[in-house]
């Protein structure tokens, strides 16, 4: 299994995620999982926050106070994507995130589309790896970490689905089930 060393998580991504019952996994794929002050400012849900504060006390994640500077450069990326009509709005706590990202070389976790499509139109962004949890599913199947039947190659990403209330975007999850059927086939 390959196992990422660090991750660092926007609000978005962490709501969604707490209410999936395979959260945990998670951990098997990353060491640590950073969530920025900013982030953890706008979480305001009791289960998000109760499975947060269980994840810092047990080290799977891990609370990270941003420089001046990556700060400034957060502002900074702010202003570059209001001046991109084909990025919708990012805020600061996305922008420290992929800030983060590009630095520390960290994956950066969102369901944010502004944040996941900065990579695409901000050449400074270019090498950034974002994941949405489509991704880290995926990841998880791939890597083993989730064992999934065959038969139903589609079924944990209608689990996260049910569990959340999130809709993936139809195309990408069907790139996705199929790349889990080709696990499945040995391909």
């Amino acid at each position: 299994m390959l196992r990422r060393v660090f991750a660092v998580a926007d609000t978005c991504f962490l709501i969604d995620w707490a209410r999936f019952r395979r959260r945990d996994l998670l951990f098997r794929l990353f060491k640590t999982v950073f969530v920025p002050e900013d982030v953890l400012n706008e979480v305001r849900s009791e289960g998000t926050i109760a499975w947060i504060s269980s994840a810092l006390s047990r080290d799977y994640l891990a609370l990270y106070t941003p420089s001046q500077d990556e700060v400034n450069e957060a502002r900074q990326l702010i202003e570059e994507s209001r001046l991109r009509p084909q990025i919708p709005s990012v805020d600061l706590p996305e922008t420290i995130c992929l800030v983060i990202g590009r630095r520390r070389g960290y994956v950066v976790l969102t369901e944010n589309r502004g944040a996941l499509l900065i990579p695409r139109y901000v050449s400074k962004y270019s090498g950034v790896t974002v994941w949405r949890s489509l991704e880290v599913i995926l990841a998880a199947i791939l890597e083993g970490v989730i064992k999934v039947d065959c038969s139903r190659p589609d079924e944990v990403f209608n689990e996260y689905s049910r569990d959340t209330l999130h809709i993936f975007p139809t195309k990408a999850l069907s790139k996705a089930v199929e790349e889990v059927r080709r696990k499945c086939l040995g391909k």
